[in-house]
């Protein structure tokens, strides 16, 4: 892909925008200007790496040509081939960028996030690792600078979830945690496993963008919305009112509770939250499908009961299976350290979109 024509148009765009934010009046419309402040710092990002990209093309053309005048010179035949070893990794990685960029932006990627992680198969030995997930993804956002919050949550009898819902805000937190939606399996032996076999569990990841009250409409004569008191730990404040609300969406069946909070309006206001998410995820589902015809010929369906990624203990592995990508760093991802996985997912599906667009 030629990105020289792509690059002008970022930065003939961006200097529309800083003018455009320049006018007094701008933020007489708040909603525009917050949009426009949005398009100014993605466009000044990709203005950047693009001129990078066109000088380390530049300089790798110079330094391909004093390789090729100066072999006769050894120590500047390896200082060359040096440099031009590192430019190519940084021409590979500001290409990537720039293509990114080419591709019109997903608006749900700046959203903030709900994480729904479910026991599935495997009895107590899935609660276990429902919990394990649910560190890991917190650890994840810690890293990231990203904050949690709790929604609600099912414990099971030996300390992991039954079922954990919990929220992620930050920057670009659903443009990187889209991609562990799914069935998530585990392999190792269980605490309680006399005989030292291996069992094999799995828990359901969902990941939903936060839906904002525009996306989806919600009418009260639609919800059926009950109160009542909260179980589990969480202090006198918590269990000794009736503050935990249960909401049913009469027209999809969908039943959302929200129990973490003290004040009963809270609660409401997460769960319509989560609500309005589920819609948005059904409603994109269905728009989704009306392709799937065009998608038989590849494996799978893409539904989220399909297992993505194995963690196999006695092997020290994890294995995601969309991009046959293995590594042999289990207690790390298990801490936090998810990126390794993430980023070439990333890759992945921005070589299928360019694909898709080039088609």
């Amino acid at each position: 892909m030629d990105l020289g024509p792509h690059i002008d148009r970022f930065v003939r765009r961006f200097a529309e925008v800083e003018a455009a934010l320049s006018q007094p009046n701008v933020f007489d419309n708040p909603q525009k200007a917050q949009e426009l402040s949005k398009e100014y710092a993605r466009l000044k990002g990709l203005v950047a790496d693009g001129q990078s990209y066109q000088k380390a093309l530049a300089d790798l053309a110079e330094n391909r040509r004093m390789l090729a005048t100066e072999a006769a010179d050894p120590e500047l035949a390896q200082m060359a081939k040096e440099e031009i070893a590192r430019l190519e990794a940084d021409q590979k990685r500001l290409a990537r960028a720039v293509q990114a960029g080419v591709l019109p932006p997903d608006p749900a990627d700046s959203r903030n996030t709900i994480i729904e992680i479910r026991a599935g198969a495997g009895g107590q030995e899935s609660a276990l690792f429902a919990a394990d997930l649910y560190r890991m993804y917190t650890r994840y956002a810690e890293n990231r600078g990203w904050k949690c919050e709790d929604m609600d949550s099912s414990p099971s009898d030996l300390g992991g979830y039954k079922e954990v819902i919990f929220e992620v805000t930050g920057t670009d937190v659903y443009k990187r945690l889209k991609y562990e939606s799914g069935v998530h399996r585990v392999q190792r032996v269980p605490a309680t496993e006399a005989q030292g076999r291996i069992h094999t569990s799995t828990c359901t990841v969902a990941v939903l963008p936060e839906a904002e009250e525009v996306d989806v409409e919600i009418k009260p004569d639609e919800l059926d919305i009950t109160v009542c008191r909260a179980s589990g730990p969480g202090g006198q404040g918590v269990n000794t009112t009736d503050s935990a609300v249960q909401i049913i969406h009469k027209p999809t069946g969908l039943i959302v509770r929200c129990a973490d909070q003290r004040s009963q309006q809270k609660n409401k206001a997460r769960a319509l939250t989560v609500l309005r998410s589920r819609l948005l995820e059904r409603r994109v589902a269905e728009e989704n499908a009306k392709y799937a015809a065009q998608r038989k010929a590849q494996v799978g369906t893409g539904e989220r009961n399909e297992r993505i990624r194995t963690y196999n203990f006695p092997q020290n592995r994890v294995t995601d299976h969309r991009i046959e990508l293995t590594l042999y760093n289990l207690p790390a991802v298990l801490e936090g350290a998810v990126d390794p996985i993430i980023e070439p997912l990333m890759a992945n599906d921005l070589e299928e979109r360019l694909a898709t667009l080039q088609s």
